[in-house]
């Protein structure tokens, strides 16, 4: 068995069913491997970037292991932005790729990335943006390496994993020993009980005491699965449900309790929710940037933070929670409500209600599109079950607060490391993940022409997405940066080609909307037609989505940061 062949035998072992690579003379014999199995589907892309950034949509929702591969060198590197993404965004992702021979190692051979005599350093450079980076340096080692790694990729908090691969490996004189099974073994991350009775105690006190407690969801609930253990949670003892954007439709956003979106681009509801909040009950999430109005100092000011986080690491980042539970999401909602209800004994349910969820008007000032209209008509038309992708931009905001999800509905928005393009491509990766779901990515114009290239791989590999560019012409989020803090701006503005009609010539299905009655026909094609689409919707440039830098609301918001100016 060749070394390569060995790798395959592997991935199969270990449930891999899509790899996503970039063709390239040093990952040859990957790709002859591939082709011979009958287990894993292989997708060559146009850019390895892209391939980075499918395997992450693979793995987003479906708990199987994202793999993809690039040759040496630039190929290899062109991997970072997606394993950083994988990284962020806590994706289990596998990524292989070649290494130059080890024969002429500090000669400057082609491709070579050993970092000696003036070569990038490619371990070094692995290591900095996955858990873990690899080199197999012996045949021998293939199974154990490989296995190690996968494994790791799953551990605890999810997240990338690199192997290098030495050419010289590859020569058909080198034959690969112990061939074995290789067992993808994690083991779960379960609460400590008396963690466990500990919080319960302090949530049975709270409501004792007609204290106000919320409940603050975010991705890691919806990665557990957690859902019906909150739903039940909340519905038991009345606590309202707040989510971050990644933690949207954990439960159904049209469920009585469910307040919204809590974060700068969230809603008024949750934000009223928060302030009125005695006792914090956070779930699954990294309490990050825009969750938390810019980690504000006074954010938990006269509150119990309660965080319940599989990853150690989220206790000690901006805020000290007051009482920490470390363990998967699903088993640690159900174990805090089973101890919960003992102490309530036969008390009846709670009955509570979130006080109306806002709904804010959309107040058309131009003959194009409102955003935000936009965003209603795709939220109210999107089938059961289906996943909407947010890139990088301000039409994130406008999905994340206008879209309700429903119906095992799921919204992933960018990660922290905000690379643009990542849904784009990595929309390719979900649906091969999922057939049977409908997968939407919302897209700026920017971010659809940084990556755009690979509607031909869907074409190619007939994978139905369906892309929807909000086309404005301009960066939208630096605008509104540069305005903030220069009050003019810069560079901002571009010019963008006929996007159906390029859509058209890579063979996919295309359509302009130059209304919202436009959009919702084409829409309504789109769903029905089985084929990648592309909707280039030209939106209004006037509009701004919803924004506070204060969870005390806009107004206060402003004015904050208006006497803050006044005192610098």
């Amino acid at each position: 068995m060749r070394i390569y062949e060995a790798v395959v035998r592997v991935l199969e072992d270990v449930g891999v069913e899509a790899a996503f690579g970039g063709a390239g003379e040093g990952i040859t014999g990957l790709m002859m491997a591939l082709k011979r199995s009958e287990r894993i589907r292989t997708v060559i892309t146009r850019n390895e970037q892209a391939a980075s950034f499918m395997a992450c949509g693979y793995a987003m929702y479906s708990g199987k292991p994202g793999f993809c591969f690039a040759s040496a060198g630039p190929g290899a590197f062109n991997l970072f932005s997606g394993l950083a993404t994988a990284l962020a965004g806590c994706y289990p992702v596998l990524a292989v790729s070649g290494y130059a021979d080890r024969r002429f190692r500090g000669w400057g051979a082609l491709n070579e990335t050993s970092g000696l005599s003036g070569t990038p350093d490619s371990r070094t450079m692995f290591a900095a943006t996955t858990k873990a980076s690899f080199v197999i340096d012996d045949p021998g080692e293939v199974f154990d390496v490989l296995e190690e790694a996968v494994n790791l990729a799953f551990a605890g908090r999810p997240g990338p994993v690199h192997v290098h691969v030495p050419r010289d490996l590859d020569d058909r004189s080198v034959k690969v020993r112990g061939i074995r099974p290789v067992r993808l073994a994690v083991a779960p991350v379960l609460p400590d009980p008396a963690r466990v009775e500990e919080i319960a105690e302090v949530l049975a006190q709270a409501v004792a005491g007609r204290r106000r407690v919320v409940v603050l969801a975010g991705f890691g609930a919806v990665l557990s699965g957690a859902g019906p253990e909150i739903e039940r949670l909340i519905e038991r003892f009345g606590f309202p449900l707040l989510t971050t954007l990644d933690g949207k439709g954990v439960v159904s956003e049209r469920h009585p309790l469910a307040a919204g979106v809590f974060a700068d681009s969230g809603h008024a509801s949750a934000w009223r929710e928060f302030r009125e909040a005695d006792v914090v009950l956070c779930v699954g999430n990294s309490l990050g940037q825009h969750a938390t109005f810019d980690y504000r100092e006074d954010l938990f000011d006269g509150k119990v933070l309660v965080h319940v986080n599989i990853s150690e690491a989220e206790f000690h980042k901006a805020y000290k929670p007051d009482y920490t539970l470390l363990s998967d999401a699903r088993p640690a909602v159900a174990a805090i409500a089973g101890a919960l209800e003992r102490r309530a004994g036969g008390a009846p349910p709670a009955e509570a209600r979130v006080r109306g969820r806002e709904v804010r008007p959309i107040v058309h000032l131009t003959g194009k599109i409102h955003p935000g209209e936009l965003a209603r008509e795709i939220g109210g038309m999107l089938p059961p079950r289906a996943v909407l992708l947010a890139d990088s931009g301000a039409h994130a905001s406008w999905l994340g607060y206008h879209v309700e999800l429903r119906d095992g509905q799921r919204f992933r928005k960018h990660d922290a490391f905000g690379a643009m393009a990542a849904h784009v491509n990595g929309a390719i990766g979900v649906k091969l993940a999922h057939p049977d779901r409908t997968v939407v990515v919302g897209c700026g114009d920017g971010c659809y022409t940084m990556g755009g290239f690979e509607l031909m791989t869907a074409v190619e590999h007939e994978i139905p997405v369906i892309w929807v560019v909000f086309n404005d012409h301009e960066y939208k989020l630096v605008k509104l940066a540069q305005l903030f803090e220069h009050q003019e701006t810069a560079f901002v503005d571009f010019q963008n080609p006929d996007f159906a009609a390029y859509a058209r010539a890579c063979g996919a299905e295309a359509h302009t909307a130059e209304t919202i009655e436009d959009f919702r026909s084409a829409f309504r094609t789109a769903l029905d037609s089985g084929r990648p689409t592309l909707i280039d919707a030209h939106v209004s440039r006037c509009p701004a989505p919803h924004y506070s830098p204060s969870p005390k609301g806009l107004i206060a918001g402003l004015t904050e940061t208006f006497e803050s100016r006044l005192h610098t």
